[in-house]
C-alpha cells in the first residue's frame, strides 16, 4: 500500500471546493513492471499527485541534542492538465524543548514543471526561498520557516544514500486493481549533514533521513480513507520497516500493508497476516479535539520483532488552513522505538503519520 499523506485530502478539498478535478498522468502513465530509475525521480508532467518526502532524526554533533524534521514538495495538476500546483511543507521537532514548529504554502505555479534531472524545485514565501535539489538519494535542501512564531527556525541539509533504493511491492509499482496503479519507492537511510536552526540557535547536525518518492496517487483516494503510516529505522540490526493501516469508513474495511528491508537489503512485501499495529494509548488535541494514537505495539513474528513506537513530543499536530474557511488537521511526528528482536533488546527511530481520525 502506498503512503497516502495529507496531500490526498488536499486534492479532495480542491475538488470539492471548486470546479477543479484531478487528472491522471498522461506522459508517464505507469505501465511498466518495474520503476525505472533515475527516470521516476523526475517530475511526471501533468501528474494527478506526486511528492518528494523526507522525514527523520538529526543530532547535534557537540551537545547530542536530537531533533526531527519533515520536508516535502507536492506537485499536482488539476482541471484540464494545463495548470500545475505545488505545495511545500516543512516542520521541525525539538524534544528537549517540547516544541513543534511548521510552515507550509500552496500555490499555482507560473508554468508547468518539466521532467529534467537533477531536480530543482523551488517555492517562495515571505521573502524566503525553499529549495530541493538532486536525485537518487543525493539531495541538497534548505528552508527558513516564516511568521513570528517561527522566527529562528530553519534547515540547510545534504544527503547521500547508505542503503540501496527500496522498491515497495518489490517493483516500485503498487496495483490496487480496477486499473489503479501508483508508484512508490524509498531511500530508507540517507546519511545527512548540515545545519538546523532551532529557536535562533544553529546546530551542526548529522543523522539518517527516510525518503519517499511517490507518483500517480490521485486516483487512490476516497473521502472515507484514513491511515496510520510508520517508517522505522532500527539501530541494530540496521533494518527498516514501512507499515500502514488503511481505514475506509465508507466500506468498513481495514487493510494492513508494508515492507521489511533486512540488514542485507532483502525486500519483503508485508500484508495483514505478517504484522499487527496495536494502539496502546491515545492523545487528544486541545486545538482540533481529534483523538490520535500516542503509542503503538508493532509485532512482526516472522522477523522476530516486538516493538513499541512512542512520540517524543505529543503535540506534533499540523493545522493547515485553506480558502480562509477550512482547516485540515493531521498528526505527523518524531518517535522513538524500543522493544525486542528475537528476545534481545533493540532500539530505533521512527516517523509516524496519522490522518482522518
Amino acid at each position: 500500500m502506498t503512503r497516502l499523506p495529507f496531500a490526498l485530502l488536499l486534492t479532495l478539498l480542491l475538488a470539492a471546493c471548486s470546479t477543479f478535478k484531478p487528472v491522471t498522468t498522461t506522459r508517464f502513465n505507469p505501465t511498466a513492471t518495474r520503476a525505472e530509475l533515475p527516470h521516476e525521480e523526475a517530475v511526471h508532467p501533468k501528474n494527478s499527485l506526486e511528492w518528494w518526502y523526507l522525514t527523520g532524526h538529526l543530532r547535534d554533533q557537540a551537545s547530542g541534542e536530537e531533533f526531527g524534521i519533515e520536508y516535502v514538495f507536492f506537485h499536482f495538476n488539476l482541471k484540464d492538465g494545463k495548470s500545475d500546483y505545488q505545495m511545500v511543507n516543512v516542520a521541525i521537532t525539538d524534544p528537549k524543548g517540547q516544541k513543534f514548529n511548521y510552515d507550509y504554502k500552496l500555490a499555482k505555479l507560473p508554468r508547468l514543471l518539466t521532467d529534467s534531472l537533477p531536480l530543482r524545485l523551488r517555492e517562495r514565501k515571505d521573502g524566503q526561498v525553499w529549495k530541493f535539489d538532486g536525485q537518487e538519494g543525493k539531495y541538497q535542501f534548505a528552508a527558513a520557516l516564516t511568521g513570528k512564531k517561527n522566527a529562528g527556525y530553519a534547515l540547510n541539509l545534504s544527503t547521500t544514500p547508505t542503503k540501496p533504493v527500496l522498491l515497495h511491492s518489490g517493483t516500485g509499482y503498487e496495483d490496487y486493481g480496477a486499473g489503479i496503479v501508483a508508484g512508490y519507492y524509498s531511500y530508507p537511510r540517507l546519511a545527512t549533514t548540515g545545519t538546523l536552526t532551532v529557536g535562533g540557535k544553529t546546530h551542526q547536525v548529522t543523522g539518517e533521513l527516510w525518503y519517499d518518492r511517490q507518483w500517480n496517487c490521485g486516483s487512490v483516494v476516497s473521502k472515507g480513507v484514513g491511515w496510520d503510516w510508520l517508517s522505522i529505522q532500527l539501530d541494530q540490526p540496521r533494518e527498516e520497516l514501512m507499515l500502514n493501516t488503511l481505514r475506509n469508513s465508507e466500506t468498513g474495511q481495514t487493510l494492513h500493508n508494508g515492507t521489511f528491508n533486512s540488514a542485507t537489503n532483502q525486500n519483503i512485501d508485508l500484508t495483514g497476516k505478517d504484522f499487527t499495529l496495536t494502539p496502546l494509548t491515545y492523545w487528544t488535541s486541545p486545538k482540533s479535539k481529534k483523538k490520535y494514537p500516542a503509542k503503538w505495539r508493532v509485532q512482526l513474528p516472522a522477523q522476530g520483532y516486538d516493538l513499541v513506537v512512542e512520540p517524543l513530543v505529543p503535540q506534533q499536530e499540523l493545522a493547515l488552513r485553506f480558502f480562509h474557511a477550512f482547516t485540515m488537521y493531521y498528526w505527523e511526528g518524531m518517535c522513538k522505538v524500543t522493544g525486542t528482536h528475537n528476545g534481545q533488546p533493540v532500539t530505533g527511530k521512527a516517523y509516524v503519520e496519522i490522518t482522518n481520525r
